[in-house]
């Protein structure tokens, strides 16, 4: 049995989930090879995609700089010369999560890795996965492991309902203009079409939340959805004492630490605001540290009670992180089945979330962390004080078992082994 994941990039949180089944595939003797658009990191049996492209003409490359900075300086007249996508794209809020189009010029199947694959298994494939040329030439069963909503949308990575923050700490429901309408609709049209004759697919999505929305979307209703969460390493991701994870990460040891992680502090989705603003509220508690793990364009003073760690890469220093706070925040507005989740839960640190898509899956409301009741800085406040003035209710030990129990590793590959053999059998 020979699977083929693919993935565009070796980075950020879709990469890391792909890499762990990968892993887990291997040490269950199945022949699981990873296919990337671009490539960084040495997972073993992975690979870059031998593009036929051409190389951007000094023109173009120009072009993408002037994109990259108009949208870095949040300037948002197109820049002469784009393209429509381009044009779009740079005229669209740079707070909004990722928008994709279904077209690129990569065609997979051309790939040798391809051709002797059994089963292709997609995964976070934006700007990579070219919808028409893909779905006309390829002869596999292909299973798509969803991270996140692009592959069934018209090009949001989200469906995102929230764009800001109002003045009483509550989200302020966004406006989707009339040319995100347009565009959605074209793209959505764009992938139906392309795979309108093929039916070899599967979906796998981590979460319940995310299983449910696939299933009632125009592009995925008629094909079989499955459920099956992320997994990860109990042997990486565990339980240590507090004492050296701190003195490692130079975080004081006599402060109750609050924690938050993401790839982007500055990623509005993931609600760092909400974090900063709950933070203010419970100023007067001056025994709380909060910490933030991630990259950002925005400086933290650290002297407002806030340690920026900057980004770690590093998955046992990121499991000394987990181990030296008390608590995780996730004030994602949504999400689908975080790996940083399941990570803190691993190292049997308690999680505090706002009630939405697979976070209500993953966090049992004063078991093994706390759902605020609602999406606003002051749910997210009262939440996490609620922790601090009852930290004795959390059991390190019962956190930990739970989330072995749930997103062990091998069960995961057991579940994927047994679907390949499924869609081979027929």
């Amino acid at each position: 049995m020979k699977i083929l994941h693919v993935n565009t990039l070796d980075k950020g949180g879709a990469a890391n989930a792909c890499k762990r089944l990968h892993l887990v595939l291997r040490s269950q003797d199945v022949d699981s090879k990873v296919l990337l658009r671009g490539k960084e990191n040495n997972w073993p049996k992975s690979y870059l995609f031998e593009s036929k492209l051409k190389s951007l003409s000094l023109t173009e490359k120009l072009q993408n700089k002037a994109l990259r900075l108009a949208k870095e300086l949040k300037l948002y007249k197109s820049p002469v010369g784009l393209s429509e996508e381009q044009k779009f794209l740079s005229v669209r809020s740079s707070e909004l999560e990722l928008f994709s189009f279904p077209s690129s010029d990569f065609d997979i199947t051309e790939s040798t890795l391809y051709k002797e694959a059994d089963i292709i298994n997609l995964h976070w494939v934006a700007n990579f996965l070219d919808f028409k040329s893909f779905f006309e030439n390829n002869t596999k069963p292909v299973v798509w492991t969803l991270h996140d909503m692009n592959p069934f949308t018209g090009g949001e990575h989200y469906i995102e309902e929230f764009l800001g923050i109002d003045q009483n700490g509550k989200p302020s429901f966004r406006q989707v203009s009339k040319e995100e309408k347009i565009k959605s609709e074209f793209n959505l049209e764009l992938k139906k079409k392309a795979i309108s004759q093929f039916n070899d697919l599967n979906i796998v999505a981590p979460s319940r939340w995310l299983a449910e929305e696939a299933k009632k979307s125009e592009l995925f209703n008629s094909y079989p959805v499955h459920h099956i969460p992320n997994g990860l390493d109990k042997d990486i991701y565990k339980p240590l004492d507090k004492f050296f994870p701190r003195q490692l990460l130079n975080i004081p040891e006599n402060k109750k630490v609050i924690l938050f992680v993401a790839d982007s502090i500055d990623n509005h989705r993931k609600g760092f605001i909400y974090l900063k603003k709950a933070f203010e509220h419970i100023s007067d508690r001056k025994d709380v540290i909060l910490c933030a793990i991630g990259n950002t364009v925005t400086e933290l003073k650290s002297g407002s009670g806030i340690l920026n760690l900057g980004f770690i890469r590093d998955e046992r220093l990121m499991s000394a992180a987990y181990n030296a706070a008390d608590a995780f925040v996730i004030p994602s507005l949504i999400d689908n089945l975080p790996n940083t989740v399941i990570e803190s839960l691993m190292c049997g640190t308690p999680v505090i979330g706002f009630p939405v898509g697979g976070i209500v899956e993953m966090i049992k409301d004063k078991e093994n962390g706390l759902l605020a009741k609602d999406i606003s800085v002051s749910g997210l406040a009262e939440a996490i004080s609620y922790f601090l003035n009852n930290p004795d209710k959390f059991s390190k030990e019962s956190i930990r078992a739970k989330a072995v129990e749930n997103y062990n590793a091998k069960k995961q590959a057991d579940r994927y082994i047994k679907l390949y053999k499924s869609i081979l059998e027929k």
